[in-house]
């Protein structure tokens, strides 16, 4: 670990970090908020059942507003460092985020890399704890459901059930029979 990334906010588990952010909302901005969030959970790749985000190395997101909606809980986990994260965050359109941050005291738009950066450590607090319930990144996690709907196409397969009588097959047809 860097020195700089030692510096950052954030508790890493595995190859995986969480990121917490706490905002102020802006008086009377409430009913404008949660219409943002509204737009942005129906927008592609975040309505529920869509599992392609624009930053694929996000394991999962939430906008949380609370305290009678003054306040503002943005939560994820992705996999790599905080300072890729914040690369690949910058580097994709931000309109729906825009649109909520606008919401927020202390935005003042993401002009660049660096606003990005400022902007998310004013915000950022450590979580207390956190753990994981796997291992793998958003990456291996995609291949081995790829892998494993390819493998249960081959258990279908009529054709197959001579080959799947291989012995060295026996730790894998062990698991698909979990």
């Amino acid at each position: 670990m860097t020195a700089d990334a030692a510096s950052r906010p954030g508790v890493q588990v595995g190859p995986t970090s969480e990121f917490s952010l706490f905002f102020h909302v802006k008086p009377g901005h409430g009913p404008a908020l949660r219409e943002a969030l509204r737009d942005l959970q129906s927008s592609p790749g975040y309505r529920p059942g869509d599992y392609e985000l624009p930053i694929a190395v996000i394991h999962e997101a939430r906008f949380v507003p609370f305290d009678d909606d003054t306040r503002l809980l943005f939560a994820t986990s992705f996999d790599g460092t905080w300072d890729s994260y914040m690369l690949d965050f910058a580097s994709k359109p931000l309109k729906l985020f825009d649109a909520i941050f606008q919401h927020v005291v202390g935005y003042e738009g993401l002009p660049d890399l660096e606003a990005v950066k400022n902007f998310i450590l004013s915000a950022q607090v450590t979580a207390g704890g956190y753990a994981r319930n796997y291992a793998g990144t958003v990456k291996e996690i995609r291949k081995a459901e790829r892998v494993n709907r390819a493998f249960q196409q081959v258990l279908d397969d009529p054709a197959a059930a001579e080959a799947l009588q291989a012995p060295a097959l026996a730790p894998l047809l062990a698991e698909a029979a979990d």
